[in-house]
């Protein structure tokens, strides 16, 4: 009886938290009772707040100033973004292919390339106007990407932020978590 007991007690408590009253009472055999409706005899417990935890900041690093653009108004760039694979995007099962999209404002000129930077490496600079492209050979684990705009001379002509993602893949062992 006591165990039943306990188990109203605690759904109506938590019934009455969401309305900020619980009603008390002892029936005549002693056990004690909780409702969130009054009734004769019984005594009203006013529920505080409850207790809350609230996580603290979670500090973040300083994003790098994209570097001041030339002077010259034909080669400046207002930004340079990787827009695809996303800050802290886990991604899973991509076979080794890895699809990057990169914006750049103003469009890309025809005498400039982009270059990217794939964990710590330069690759060889793109094609003029080519901004998605594909890297292969992008296996499992914590990769860096970094796109620069060079000129013909090499020169660097603005920089994107690092961009950080996960690859994983499913195993027998790891099998994928099925998400809701």
């Amino acid at each position: 009886m006591r165990v039943i007991s306990c188990i109203v007690l605690v759904f109506w408590s938590v019934v009455a938290l969401a309305q900020g009253t619980a009603y008390r009472w002892v029936d005549e055999e002693g056990v004690v009772h909780f409702s969130d409706r009054p009734r004769e005899g019984a005594e009203e417990v006013r529920l505080g707040r409850p207790p809350g935890f609230s996580p603290p900041a979670i500090p973040r690093a300083p994003r790098p100033a994209t570097p001041t653009p030339p002077a010259d108004p034909e080669t400046a760039y207002e930004s340079l973004e990787i827009i695809q694979p996303g800050q802290e995007e886990t991604l899973w099962n991509i076979g080794g292919i890895l699809n990057v999209s990169v914006r750049t404002r103003p469009a890309l000129r025809a005498d400039h390339r982009l270059q990217v930077v794939y964990d710590g490496q330069a690759l060889e600079p793109l094609p003029a106007g080519v901004t998605s492209f594909e890297l292969t050979d992008v296996w499992r684990g914590e990769h860096t990407l970094k796109a620069t705009i060079v000129n013909a001379d090499g020169q660097v002509l603005a920089e994107s932020p690092s961009r950080t993602f996960y690859v994983q893949q499913t195993s027998i062992q790891q099998p994928q978590r099925q998400r809701p």
